[in-house]
């Protein structure tokens, strides 16, 4: 890693946590809000159009943005005596927006025109429109703003109003963001929930009974299970029946609640 002091932390932080960002508005916007794709929406295969594999990627991928964006915060505390640098919060900032432009222009060339996994509007007629659009908006627009102020903090040799704030707004963007990217949408009352091993088939039943919900689906193995616990139901619940992880929780398999199963 180039610049092992705190500068280089800071840059390096700068970027990982821009890119995890970038990641997580790629999902939280056109995964979920939007719904123009998921991960994989252009792979072609009965296996893999399963709605419930689509979302499973879609969770994955959001696991690995909370690894990019746990890496990125660690690098900025080893890296905080950097901070105290002239200028150094321009630059941080302006790291974090070629990390976000970064995420974009990797997504373009390898999701988008390498691999061909998925486009960005995946129903559109001129899809490369949209593709180039997204491109040119959210990819080279963050990294030529990334790169004018970090030019502009080089050049900062006073006092940096930004050195306190910069590092607390980046870091709470991401500590937000990566939570709103695993919530589920509103007004979905089936719930993704994976039973401890051994876990027996009377035994969800009569966790599902206690809760008043209903089973929906469950996978071969037996342990994962969809479960629809209406509108005024508790899903958290049925972690003192057995559950080890429920899909409305903070968690990446909350993108589960997508399928609609």
């Amino acid at each position: 890693m180039a610049g092992t002091g705190g500068a280089g932390r800071v840059r390096w932080a700068g970027l990982a946590l821009g890119f995890a960002l970038g990641g997580f508005f790629d999902g939280i916007l056109l995964h979920q809000i939007l719904q123009w794709h998921h991960l994989l929406s252009a792979v072609e295969g009965p296996d893999w159009q399963d709605i419930r594999v689509q979302i499973l990627a879609d969770g994955l991928f959001h696991a690995l943005m909370y690894l990019v964006a746990a890496a990125g915060l660690w690098l900025l505390w080893r890296g905080r005596r950097g901070l105290e640098a002239p200028g150094a919060g321009h630059r941080l900032l302006g790291h974090a927006l070629v990390g976000f432009g970064g995420w974009h222009v990797v997504d373009a060339l390898l999701s988008h025109w390498i691999l061909g996994i998925h486009r960005i509007r995946m129903d559109a007629g001129n899809p490369l429109f949209w593709d180039l659009l997204w491109f040119a908006v959210f990819g080279l627009a963050p990294l030529a703003a990334g790169w004018l102020l970090r030019r502009r903090g080089d050049g900062d040799g006073g006092a940096d109003g930004l050195r306190r704030a910069a590092p607390a707004m980046l870091a709470l963007a991401v500590l937000a963001a990566g939570p709103v990217a695993a919530l589920p949408p509103p007004d979905v009352s089936t719930v993704m929930v994976l039973f401890r091993p051994g876990t027996t088939a009377a035994q969800v039943l009569a966790a599902t009974a206690a809760v008043d919900g209903r089973t929906v689906w469950t996978d071969p193995s037996g342990q994962l299970w969809a479960i629809d616990v209406g509108a005024a139901g508790d899903a958290t619940s049925l972690y003192r029946h057995g559950a080890l992880l429920v899909s409305n929780g903070l968690l990446p398999v909350g993108c589960f609640n997508w399928s609609g199963v």
